[in-house]
């Protein structure tokens, strides 16, 4: 079942390695951590609980990608707020015009890592441009991160535009 195959997940892979399998398989094939953590109490000596139960309450089905899951857990442990993800923004016809890939509704704060199809792919090169443009002319600060940015960059890019909105650590 998933809540079998997220319990053997989650108690061997490494912690961010376990995260990022563990939001791709609730992406695909939902379970509830409940589930999960019944499995648990019937195997109780079993190696690896620790970290299954430190990692569930992480879990979330709108990562799209490993690298959003690392992102994601990159905010979290810096301390900041844990983003939505997969955050609809409506224009003028109320219909969705982006799917933000995490942030926080409130400050109209968005993070979105952008992977190589981003960059070499110039008819998605030119729509992210004009999403960009419509983000910020409807009042989102949306940071863009890619794989060459450093960690300590990314938190203090991200941390300064959500002080900008009022959110206090």
């Amino acid at each position: 079942t998933s809540a079998r195959t997220a319990y053997d997940l989650g108690r061997h892979l490494p912690r961010g390695k376990a995260l990022a399998r563990l939001d791709a398989l609730a992406r695909a094939t939902p379970f509830s951590a409940e589930d999960v953590l019944l499995i648990a109490k019937h195997h109780k000596g079993a190696r690896g609980l620790k970290r299954l139960r430190a990692v569930l309450p992480l879990v979330d089905s709108g990562a799209a990608s490993p690298k959003e899951t690392w992102l994601r857990l990159l905010l979290v442990d810096a301390g900041l707020p844990t983003p939505t993800t997969q955050i609809p923004v409506c224009g003028r016809s109320y219909r969705p015009f982006a799917y933000l890939d995490m942030g926080w509704e409130e400050y109209r704060v968005s993070v979105e890592y952008d992977g190589d199809q981003h960059r070499k792919d110039r008819p998605q090169y030119v729509k992210d441009h004009r999403r960009q443009r419509k983000l910020e002319a409807i009042g989102w600060i949306n940071i863009r991160a890619i794989n060459e940015d450093s960690p300590t960059g990314v938190i203090a890019r991200v941390r300064t535009a959500l002080q900008s909105r009022g959110w206090r650590p």
